[in-house]
């Protein structure tokens, strides 16, 4: 039987290290709860296929890997929930203009630090990109995009248009390039729309209330 595969995730943050740490509010569904092992195996390479830093034919072979090397798939994953629970303190930090700690950014340097390596463009369906050629042969390689992604966002600081979704159900971080920079939403299709219909809702019930 083929390994299990998670449904591709759609992106809506505006950069990979937000993305990454959102997949954690989606698989808890709220932003309270801390980052744990609720992460899976299948969620994480779906994020990597979705976020095309692996094709999916290594994607498939990332899903058996987890039965036929257990210890590499579980190391990847332990490096995978220390980085989610690293980056959420983090961008917390600079969402409120928080003192950013050390052990936050150690993770991050973890990864920078083992996966030396190098910039390439290769020729993919979708024409050429730039893709990432580690120097070591482990799996951690799979998350440098994700750890130099938020050095970027960090070393921005207060300048970064780091924002959370307005909704209090959601958790989800987003990067805001809205012209006005006032972006409110993680997706106008998702949470703007579900604030939309709930305010309409709203008025009208006011409205049947007002009528004698």
């Amino acid at each position: 039987m083929p390994p299990s595969r998670e449904p591709a995730l759609r992106f809506v943050s505006g950069r990979l290290a937000l993305d990454f740490v959102n997949i954690f509010a989606r698989c808890q569904e709220s932003a309270v709860l801390p980052v744990t092992s609720d992460l899976s195996w299948e969620q994480l390479v779906a994020f990597l296929e979705s976020a095309r830093i692996v094709t999916p034919e290594r994607g498939t072979e990332l899903l058996a890997l987890h039965r036929s090397d257990p210890q590499s798939a579980e190391a990847l994953l332990h490096k995978a929930q220390r980085l989610g629970w690293a980056l959420r303190s983090t961008f917390e930090a600079v969402l409120h203009r928080q003192k950013i700690l050390p052990e936050w950014v150690e993770p991050i340097n973890d990864i920078l630090r083992i996966t030396e390596g190098h910039d390439k463009l290769a020729s993919t369906n979708h024409g050429w990109e730039i893709a990432f050629v580690a120097r070591e042969d482990g799996l951690e390689w799979l998350l440098a995009a994700v750890a130099r992604s938020a050095a970027e966002i960090i070393a921005e600081g207060a300048r970064a248009p780091l924002r959370l979704c307005a909704n209090p159900r959601c958790g989800l971080f987003f990067y805001d390039t809205s012209r006005t920079h006032r972006r409110r939403w993680c997706s106008m299709t998702a949470c703007g729309n579900r604030h939309k219909v709930a305010a309409f809702a709203r008025r009208h019930a006011a409205a049947r209330h007002a009528r004698p």
